[in-house]
Formats: C-alpha cells, sequence, structure tokens
C-alpha cells in the first residue's frame, strides 16, 4: 500500500503495529508534494527538513513508549495559523517575509500530540474568497476533472482551497483550515473530503491571522469523517490567552462517529430550497434524507426565515471587521514596506502595494459601512437581523437534532468563470454562511457525484458544542454514500 493512501486513523494503526514509521510516511507525502505541487499550487511553502526532523524525532518517541494521539501523522498547515520560525503570509505580498516567533494554539496543541508539518498551504488572501484564486501565490488547482478529462482546470473553493486540494492529492494525511463564512466547507465539497466548522469559541484564535474576529473559526480538513473529528479532537480547548475560547472539556469526538442516528429529528429548512438550484444537488439532498431515515432518524421540515438575509448581512458585518483588522498592516511593524515621502504616502503606498484587489474591495466596502451616517443604516441593523438568525436557528434545534442541507450551490467550477463579478462568487456562499452568523458548527461530507463526475457534499449542521451529533449524523451519510473514486493527478510532463 501506498503510505500516502492511508486515512489518519489507518497510518495511526499501521505505525502503532510498526508496518510503517514516521519517517517514511513523511517521506513518502514529500515526494508526493514535489511531483504534483507544481502544478496544484496548494502548498506556498513546504519545510521538507523540518518534517523529515520531526517524524525522526517522532519515531524514537516511539521506541521510548511515548506516543501522543497524532504521533508522527503529517498535516498541512493552511498559511493563516502562525507557526514559529516558518514563514506565514496569509497570502498576501503585504506580510512579505513574516517569520513568527510564536506558535498558534491550534498548531503547538497539534504539535503536543506528536504531529509532523509538512508545510503551509495556500489560500485566498486573508482567507477572503471562494475560489483560492486570489492569493498572492498564484491560484490552487482543483485535482479533480470533469468527466470527459476536457482540460478545463477547476477552482478547489476557498479561502481553504490549499489544505482541501492537498488532502484530496493526497500530499497530505489532514490539513488544517479557517471558516469564516464557507471556507472550509465549501472547498471540502469541491474537492470531495469532510471538512467541519467547530462551535465558535470550540477552537483558539490566538495565532491565526485575523481576517472578521467574530466569525473566523479554525477546524480540519481530512478524507473521511472520522479524521476530522481526530484532529478536531486535538486542536479544540480552553485558551486563556483567547477571550472567546470556550472553557468546556474536550469530548472524544471520534467515538462519536459510531452512535449512529437511530431516534435523532433531522431539520429539513424550506429557505434553502432556491429556485433555478441544479436537480442533481436536489436529488442527492433528498438521497441524504433518505439514507438517515433509512437508519432509524426521523425527517421535519423546519423553517428558517431570516435565512434570506444571510448573505447581505454576511457581507456586511465581514468586511466591517476586515476593514478593522486590517488596519495593522501600515508597513512599520513588520512585513513589507513601501517608502513614501512622509508617513501618510508610506501607509498608502505599502498598503496599494501589498493588498491585492479582493481584499481592498472589501476594506473598503467594511469602511464604508463603518463610516459616520451608515453604522446605524449598514452595520448596525446588520447586526440585528444577525440576531434573528441566531434566533431561528435556537428554535429550529427545540424540535431536531441536526439538520441537513446541500454544502455548495453547484460542484467546482472553471478558474476565472466567477472572478469578474464578485456577486456571483459570494453566491457560492449562500448555504454555509448563516452557520458562522450563528456561531453554530456544520461539516460537509462528500455524498455523491454531478453528471461530469465532480464531487458534490452535503452540510449537516448542529447546535452549539454538539459536534457529536453532527460526526454522528455525517459518519452515516458518508458510510451510504459509500465512495470510492478518487481525483487523478498528473504531474507536469
Amino acid at each position: 500500500m501506498n503510505p500516502t493512501d492511508f486515512t489518519i486513523r489507518g497510518a495511526i494503526e499501521a505505525l502503532n503495529e510498526g508496518l510503517v514509521t514516521s519517517e517514511a510516511l513523511t517521506q513518502a507525502h514529500l515526494d508526493a508534494i514535489a511531483a504534483l505541487n507544481p502544478r496544484l499550487n496548494a502548498f506556498v511553502t513546504v519545510t521538507a527538513e523540518r518534517a523529515l526532523e520531526a517524524a525522526r524525532a517522532s519515531d524514537k518517541r516511539r521506541s521510548d513508549g511515548l506516543v501522543g494521539k497524532l504521533e508522527g501523522i503529517p498535516l498541512a498547515i493552511k498559511d493563516l495559523f502562525c507557526t514559529q520560525g516558518v514563514r506565514t503570509t496569509a497570502a498576501s505580498r503585504i506580510l512579505g517575509e513574516f517569520v513568527p516567533p510564536y506558535e498558534s494554539t491550534v498548531t503547538a496543541n497539534l504539535l503536543r500530540d506528536g504531529a509532523v508539518f509538512l508545510g503551509k498551504a495556500n489560500l485566498d488572501e486573508f482567507a477572503m474568497g471562494s475560489s483560492n484564486a486570489t492569493s498572492a501565490f498564484g491560484g490552487v488547482e482543483n485535482p479533480w476533472k470533469r468527466g470527459n478529462d476536457d482540460g478545463t482546470t477547476l477552482v478547489p473553493g476557498g479561502s481553504s482551497g490549499g489544505s482541501a486540494a492537498a488532502v484530496a492529492a493526497r500530499l497530505a494525511l489532514g490539513a488544517t483550515a479557517t471558516d469564516t463564512g464557507g471556507s472550509i466547507r465549501q472547498p471540502a465539497a469541491f474537492c470531495g473530503i469532510a471538512g467541519i466548522k467547530p462551535t465558535y469559541g470550540r477552537c483558539s484564535r490566538w495565532g491565526v491571522v485575523a481576517f472578521a474576529s467574530s466569525l473566523d473559526t479554525p477546524g480540519p480538513v481530512a478524507r473521511t469523517v472520522e479524521d476530522c473529528a481526530i484532529l478536531l479532537e486535538s486542536m479544540s480547548g480552553h485558551d486563556p490567552k483567547d477571550s472567546t475560547s470556550a472553557n468546556l472539556p474536550v469530548p472524544d469526538f471520534a467515538a462519536a462517529c459510531a452512535r449512529g442516528v437511530k431516534g435523532l429529528r433531522i431539520g429539513v429548512p424550506r429557505e434553502y430550497r432556491l429556485e433555478g438550484m441544479p436537480d442533481e444537488i436536489e436529488a442527492l439532498w433528498q438521497q441524504g434524507l433518505n439514507w438517515l431515515r433509512g437508519e432509524g432518524a426521523e425527517i421535519v421540515d423546519i423553517s428558517l426565515p431570516h435565512t434570506k438575509y444571510a448573505l447581505p448581512t454576511y457581507y456586511i458585518v465581514a468586511p466591517a471587521e476586515a476593514s478593522s483588522n486590517l488596519a495593522r498592516y501600515d508597513g512599520v511593524r513588520y512585513g513589507a514596506r513601501v517608502d513614501g515621502e512622509d508617513l501618510k504616502d508610506l501607509y498608502e503606498r505599502t498598503r496599494a502595494a501589498g493588498f491585492g484587489n479582493e481584499v481592498k474591495r472589501r476594506i473598503m466596502i467594511g469602511t464604508y459601512v463603518l463610516s459616520a451616517g451608515y453604522y446605524d443604516a449598514y452595520y448596525l441593523k446588520a447586526q440585528k437581523v444577525r440576531a434573528l438568525i441566531k434566533r431561528d436557528f435556537d428554535e429550529a434545534f427545540t424540535k431536531v437534532d441536526a439538520i441537513l442541507t446541500p454544502a455548495t450551490p453547484s460542484a467546482a467550477f472553471p478558474v476565472g468563470e466567477k472572478q469578474d463579478d464578485p456577486v456571483a462568487m459570494y453566491l457560492n456562499d449562500v448555504f454555509t454562511v448563516t452557520a458562522n452568523l450563528a456561531g453554530i458548527p456544520g461539516m460537509t461530507v462528500p455524498a455523491g457525484f454531478d453528471r461530469q463526475g465532480l464531487p458534490l457534499g452535503l452540510q449537516v449542521l448542529g447546535r452549539n458544542f454538539d459536534e457529536e451529533t453532527v460526526f454522528a449524523v455525517s459518519t452515516t451519510i458518508e458510510r451510504a454514500a459509500d465512495l470510492t473514486a478518487r481525483p487523478q493527478v498528473r504531474a507536469f510532463a
């Protein structure tokens, strides 16, 4: 068996049984990166020497009987997580060659449990995008191709497109990601893998480059639901350095995957049946409900009446917080600098050269809605609607245990197709932004394929801090779908 074909669970078992070493497992993934990353562009930075050194140290610990939860498992780290001694870019020119002197809490937790970091994964600049086309280091290519293989290059989704593409293409066993409006769940769906946005506060945001602080949520992507559960258990935990971190115990998420759904009530929100939605997505949604019903779940129609306001609400709140968070990038304290005639000119030149068009667009929108005369009309009103969206979910979860929806309104689309139409690009988040506005957990699980052989996902939403039910429902869908197809990636000749 090729070591890159292991799941995380399978690799842990093989390592424990002495069938493979962490060094061999890591080397196999580094070889895959060397062969395929020039095409996929999934990694911004590859830390081969550090990875092999960490793998050898892991093998030594194992021989000494010291085995962490993720001992020797090679992972990709989204380049939004600060990594001590390794360049962190947020896929932006403005951070230049910034090398953090500290480790984010999430990555520190993974290192504590023995994980091996292969490198930093590409993303949309500052996590702003749905296609991974806004990176200063170039776009990421989805490893999947249409069935006729007409040569069309497809997007992997965003912003965590590098993480999702790396996992789908067998360049890493799993990866960290972040989700502000769907940036874990949408790329997971486009790349045919699993990904979970946990409850806001489950994973610390300390050391994660901020986009929209009240929405940003770290989480994992992996090839199976159980692998995501294993990663999330390691990533989670209270962090006194993050005031929004929940002081709650971390459950055994992997054990929850085996619970089943018998007796659970699964909600179907009528507002998610959108006009013009492809019939194959509607059919997959119904198939998912049939699978759950067949395993003993009860299907319940529900209403989330303020869903129609979710996208405009999100695209007021998120840019407003981004404009505030990105004010710190001024060319003075760290990162890139473009000298000017005076301090104001330095600021203007640095930010003009350092930020890409999408980041500039969102800063301008955010600054506008926070400005005098518009704060009440836009930002304050959006926050009130956000509270109503959360209330909709609170009321729904008095009647149901979980909610099932499509993950995306389409399969992966061609590179450049929506790049010149921001509104069309933003509509990719139509099924995902509500979970961020409400703070609830949501997971994408691969469930089928469209007519062109591209993966489609279903989304499971749960109550605050009830990721266990989300994992149980997602595992049931995953087992029923029983997907075995995988992308076939060719290296450049």
